[in-house]
């Protein structure tokens, strides 16, 4: 049995042993070559670290070994390096075997797989560079989005109903009253004063519109038709105040974005063009509350009926969709202002745009981005915080369903680009129906025209 035993520890050392000591005994035994101190099988033998390298060196050597003398020496610890011949055959004769000896293909593919696992053993952290790109993000978001909305004021009022054009131009001396003109009567404590509409502070800048604002029939619906022509839609102007607003902040976010300032003035134009949709509703999600379906927005609080009366269900559905699986994922602040930076630096085209493409990239969300030119530079900042949200994900996050956490807020961004082209769309049309309620910021961001300067 004892015998059988250390059959089977030379077996597995020698399969490791190629770089590394072998097992330790607790008692120190000699060397079955030359008699110095051996603590480790070698090569299927018990031998000593010298004789382990000799025996590894003579297997590889092309010349043949001769002994001087009768081919009798006496091997020890003092003179194993006047005889190799002799040495050699020692190692022969205790049961040392060339097989056991790797190539050197086998070495360097051992070094490798020893490297890897200690990589997968070692714990994830962050780069200080991706603790950098972390900290500005968090406060570009911080000094540009205030989640109890202290800031949005001077809006016009939100009026949840329909009114004909006459009543609509009708003036009245009472004030407005959102609560009672709330169809579900839970979506809003609005300001009851109404003011002029908030304008943009950028003469050319990009924007992008809300989600929840209001809405209206496709043309070539007789009854839609006939709506559009008699009636507007009064919840319109509010919504385009709110959109105005978060459009504005996403512009002061993304120039506060050292990698964004660097980018040409064309380039900052069209990721924001792209982005400011998806930015916003990212923004608007750290507020919606999934369990009541409601946007909490401080004091102002919306419901998707809100939206029904101006977009149609082909927009709404998904988007009420999206933004309840997004919140159930229960992100972090810094996910959310990485997943925000992702969808702004994303160049995307037909063809790939990295010039050294990684397998990373494979994962990586990359919407189409009509008009970026400098797309190397721009796919490389993505890519960059792509690695920097998993990174994040793997140091931060828990429990088994962190390892799906990731490909989730990736499948929520892809869907977030379909949603961008269909609210481009309707809120042209809406802008056919009531030309004077869409605030330019809004429209440069849905047209297709590209913008010079800001």
């Amino acid at each position: 049995m004892r015998m059988s035993k250390k059959a089977t520890g030379a077996q597995t050392i020698c399969e490791e042993d190629e770089e590394g000591r072998g097992s330790e005994d607790e008692e120190s035994r000699a060397c079955g070559v030359c008699g110095d101190l051996a603590k480790g099988y070698h090569f299927n033998a018990l031998t000593c670290e010298g004789c382990k390298g000799f025996f590894r060196r003579a297997i590889k050597r092309s010349t043949q070994l001769h002994c001087p003398f009768l081919n009798k020496c006496i091997i020890t610890k003092n003179n194993r390096r006047s005889c190799q011949a002799c040495r050699f055959r020692k190692c022969q004769a205790i049961g040392m075997r060339k097989e056991m000896v790797m190539s050197e293909k086998e070495v360097l593919e051992r070094r490798i797989r020893i490297k890897k696992k200690k990589m997968l053993d070692a714990p994830i952290q962050l780069s200080s560079q991706q603790k950098e790109i972390i900290q500005e993000l968090v406060c570009g978001h911080r000094s540009t989005f205030d989640s109890a909305f202290s800031s949005f004021s001077g809006f016009r009022p939100m009026d949840r109903i329909l009114l004909s054009m006459s009543e609509y131009n009708r003036p009245t001396s009472e004030p407005f009253n959102p609560l009672t003109n709330c169809p579900t009567n839970t979506c809003t404590k609005a300001r009851k004063s109404a003011t002029n509409p908030r304008t943009s502070s950028y003469a050319n800048a990009l924007s992008s519109s809300s989600s929840l604002s209001g809405s209206f029939e496709k043309p070539g619906n007789q009854e839609g038709e006939e709506v559009s022509k008699s009636s507007v839609f009064t919840a319109l102007p509010h919504m385009t105040d709110l959109t105005t607003y978060m459009i504005q902040d996403i512009i002061s976010f993304s120039k506060s974005l050292q990698d964004f300032r660097s980018l040409t003035m064309g380039d900052q134009i069209a990721l924001l063009k792209g982005a400011t949709f998806e930015i916003m509703q990212i923004r608007f999600n750290m507020v919606f509350n999934a369990k009541t379906s409601i946007w909490e927005c401080g004091q102002i609080t919306y419901c998707i009926d809100d939206a029904v009366r101006g977009f149609q269900p082909l927009l709404l559905e998904p988007l009420l969709k999206f933004h309840h699986t997004l919140r159930k994922l229960g992100l972090q602040e810094e996910e959310y202002v990485l997943m925000q930076a992702m969808s702004l630096f994303s160049p995307g085209s037909s063809r790939s745009s990295s010039v050294h493409p990684s397998p990373f990239s494979s994962i990586i969300y990359k919407p189409y981005r009509p008009g970026v030119l400098q797309h190397s530079v721009i796919d490389e900042l993505h890519e960059n915080l792509a690695l920097t949200l998993k990174t994040w994900i793997d140091c931060k996050r828990k429990g088994p369903e962190k390892h799906l956490l990731y490909p989730k807020v990736m499948a929520c961004l892809t869907e977030m680009r379909t949603m961008t082209e269909e609210y481009s769309k309707q809120v042209l049309q809406i802008q056919d129906i009531q030309p004077d309620d869409i605030s330019p910021l809004i429209l440069e961001v849905v047209s297709k025209n590209p913008c010079n300067d800001f």
